[in-house]
């Protein structure tokens, strides 16, 4: 019954991740970095602060008393995955929704499976659940494959966007996807799927904070929510100090007050986006409770996004026009993906 409640949990998670882009989309005559901020501050500092205040009594004082050390690196992997995140949106305005997330979500999920037992073999004493383990183990070498897999899949997915590339016109492909660019897409959808998996290693990092609200009488389901205050506080700096530039830059800071846009229902849509997104990491949490942190979880949550944020991509037409060799060449790479996730999660399991 555990599991059930965890892959359930799971589900909602990677709904609400492979859907959070969507009121992105009704966002009127705002540059894309104000836009993103907005959505940002309820993302990473608004709602998360309010799900740890509902959720974990006197969370506060649990982050105060927590040492230094655990505090800067949950808060470093925590910069680092704000550089993913921030190159994730980039992917999502290059490429679309379902390339842009299954190759960034692709390359997230075997880094997130492999770096963790690579780091355990180098930097301590754990002999269990290191890469010289998985090696020698029939689960590792399944997830080796899966692994593998995964990284086929990105190359099919790539193969779809050269296609769809060379056989529309550019009016055509920028139909529903305004600013689609394969180079740029590739480039930071790379980037953002290595370092994304920094997330994953931020919540281990703060597990002392999680273990202390759980003695303190948390109900364990939500004993990330004091974890993720801190976590998304490293992606809040990253986030803000670049699309602060771009402001800078593309002089764009008059968007926030720009009357001759639709104010109220640009902010309405970017905060929806922004605590939509969030929620994907809330239920993230009670499915890890369940399940545990290890990478069968985070593979999980990863096969979930990708499913739901392929189907998105369907539906909003960000493939219509392409020939069925195309379209199947994307199905193809989705679905052989989502294999991966799946082989990577059952070796984890063995």
């Amino acid at each position: 019954m555990q599991a059930i409640l965890g892959v359930f949990f799971h589900f909602i998670g990677g709904f609400a991740s492979g859907s959070f882009y969507i009121p992105f989309k009704k966002v009127k005559n705002w540059s894309w970095e104000s836009y993103w901020i907005v959505g940002g501050f309820f993302s990473w500092l608004i709602v998360p602060f309010l799900a740890a205040w509902i959720t974990v009594p006197d969370f506060l004082s649990i982050i105060g008393a927590t040492d230094a050390t655990t505090l800067f690196w949950t808060y470093f992997m925590g910069v680092l995955w704000g550089i993913g995140g921030l190159t994730f949106g980039l992917a999502m305005r290059y490429l679309g929704m379902s390339l842009g997330m299954s190759v960034a979500l692709g390359y997230t999920s075997a880094f997130g499976s492999l770096i963790p037992p690579i780091y355990r073999d180098i930097f301590t004493n754990d002999t269990e659940r290191t890469f010289s383990n998985m090696i020698q183990s029939p689960g590792g070498l399944l997830v080796l494959s899966g692994v593998a897999v995964c990284l086929i899949g990105i190359a099919i997915c790539g193969a779809a966007g050269v296609m769809k590339e060379r056989e529309l016109s550019d009016e055509a492909k920028k139909q529903s996807i305004k600013e689609f660019n394969l180079r740029k897409g590739l480039i930071v959808a790379t980037i953002s799927g290595v370092l994304s998996a920094c997330f994953n290693f931020g919540i281990e990092a703060g597990k002392p904070m999680a273990a202390i609200a759980v003695e303190q009488g948390s109900n364990p389901l939500f004993q990330n929510n004091v974890i993720f205050v801190v976590l998304l506080w490293g992606g809040l700096t990253t986030n803000l100090f670049w699309c602060m530039l771009l402001n800078i830059r593309n002089k764009t800071f008059g968007d926030y007050l720009n009357k001759d846009t639709p104010l109220a229902g640009n902010y309405f849509f970017a905060a929806l986006a922004g605590t939509t997104w969030f929620f994907q990491f809330f239920f993230y949490g009670m499915g890890e409770s369940k399940l545990g942190n290890g990478a069968s979880s985070w593979i999980l949550h990863m096969a979930f996004i990708i499913m739901i944020s392929s189907l998105w991509g369907i539906t909003l037409k960000e493939w219509k026009g392409v020939s069925r060799k195309t379209f199947g060449t994307i199905l193809l790479g989705v679905l052989t993906i989502f294999l991966s996730v799946m082989l990577v999660g059952y070796g984890n399991s063995i």
